[in-house]
């Protein structure tokens, strides 16, 4: 390790091969760029015995010595600065609707063996089950594996981290920043305050610096939970360099895509809406959504009633190989999402080549400034935009050509600098 550089305790709850979503890849990216001005360790509750990362120290609870967490129980458990009301629930950690708690209130007095809480963490079962014990499970052996760590900084990664950053604060003093990808609002809804908002709130106000990931989080975490814009610093997302390319289609139709979780929060019934209105003035276009969540049957169920089932199509879940190729064929990218903190796939899209229509509602409306832009409820604009990229050609390629040139200021490495930068501004190294 490079012992001169400020030395990063940076927490996450996936990374790669192991990943369910765009948090995972954003977390390897990053620390992989700050790697080359910062010593790095990052710990997860699970990695892939094999997988190493260069000049990064990467640790997975799943790897670590069960025994030596039994020797003295007591140490596991750092009391919390506030009181949190517990709650069991089986729930996705990037879809959680308000959940119901318990009258009793969540301390750290709710004690299993350091086996147990080991037992959790298998690589199947990561995201089923009982996710917020895993959460609370992960935070106290982290926060023990802490105490005999050296760190400058604690760099926690969204709100299923937030409880091992602020224990492993309460025991070392250290300073707390939290980078906020996603919050319980824009996946939600503001009406829904549940346990997972409510650890948000006072997670965000223990901590010494937030890190949203747009100016539209930082304006959504103003305004839902209270907290004044002068303790954040806004990052966005960089993105890796793709290796583009153009294939043949089966099909004569030019091709609008979606990718994305089936959720309230990206929009997937706007995308319907939208379809139904631009195949009303041209039906030689081909619909395609791509990804898997709660609102696939409902989304599939509306577009046979519309009767445009033969030019919408839903793929499930794909692959990145399978993804890469959908882009390569699309004429079209758009992303409707109702709040989207940055939204990867539209820069990812344009990686590629392909004007993107995008919401307003939306980070990366902020750094990608070429595509066309409209506001998540306005679907007769949408549909206007796509309709003019799909029969005007110079217009197409002015848009793709305007969002590439977006994408030399949308890089990993310029996201890291500003991190440092910050922690140095802050006097945190």
């Amino acid at each position: 390790m490079k012992s001169s550089l400020p030395k990063v305790l940076m927490l996450g709850w996936e990374f790669p091969p192991i990943i369910n979503g765009g948090l995972g890849v954003a977390c390897h990216d990053l620390s992989s760029a700050m790697s080359d001005i910062a010593d790095i360790t990052m710990v997860v509750p699970k990695t892939s015995p094999g997988f190493k990362m260069k000049n990064m120290n990467l640790v997975g609870i799943n790897n670590i010595d069960v025994n030596s967490f039994e020797r003295d129980p007591a140490n596991y458990h750092t009391p919390l600065p506030f009181r949190l009301h517990s709650v069991a629930a089986d729930i996705d950690p990037y879809h959680s609707e308000n959940i119901p708690g318990s009258a009793s209130g969540f301390g750290s007095d709710n004690a299993t063996s350091g086996k147990e809480k080991l037992e959790a963490f298998n690589i199947d079962s990561l995201y089923g089950g009982d996710v917020i014990k895993k959460v609370m499970q992960y935070a106290d052996i982290t926060a023990t594996l802490a105490a005999s760590m050296p760190f400058d900084v604690i760099h926690a990664h969204d709100w299923m981290t937030m409880l091992a950053g602020i224990k492993i604060k309460e025991r070392t003093g250290k300073p707390l920043v939290m980078h906020i990808h996603s919050l319980e609002v824009d996946r939600s809804g503001p009406e829904n305050k549940g346990w997972v908002y409510e650890l948000e709130k006072k997670g965000m106000e223990y901590a010494d610096l937030l890190m949203p990931v747009s100016h539209f989080t930082a304006s959504n975490i103003s305004k839902y939970y209270g907290i004044k814009e002068d303790k954040m610093k806004v990052v966005h997302n960089g993105s890796s360099p793709v290796k583009a390319f153009k294939s043949k289609r089966n099909f004569k139709e030019k091709t609008v895509l979606f990718v994305g979780r089936l959720t309230r929060q990206k929009g997937p019934e706007k995308f319907l809406d939208i379809a139904s209105r631009v195949l009303e003035k041209d039906p030689d276009v081909r619909f395609v959504m791509a990804g898997v969540g709660d609102y696939f049957r409902t989304v599939l169920e509306k577009s046979s009633y519309r009767n445009i089932g033969n030019r919408f199509h839903m793929t499930g879940f794909l692959n990145q190989e399978k993804l890469r190729y959908l882009l390569s064929v699309s004429d079209v990218y758009c992303m409707p999402s109702v709040s989207e903190p940055f939204g990867l796939s539209a820069v990812e899209a344009a990686h590629f080549g392909i004007p993107c229509v995008i919401s307003k509602q939306s980070g990366v409306a902020e750094v990608l400034s070429g595509a066309l832009k409209f506001d998540f409820w306005d679907d007769k604009k949408a549909a206007s935009y796509i309709l003019n990229l799909l029969h005007d050609e110079v217009l197409s390629k002015k848009v793709a050509e305007d969002a590439s040139t977006n994408l030399k200021n949308i890089t990993w490495d310029i996201s890291a600098r500003k991190i440092i930068n910050a922690y140095s501004e802050k006097q945190f190294i």
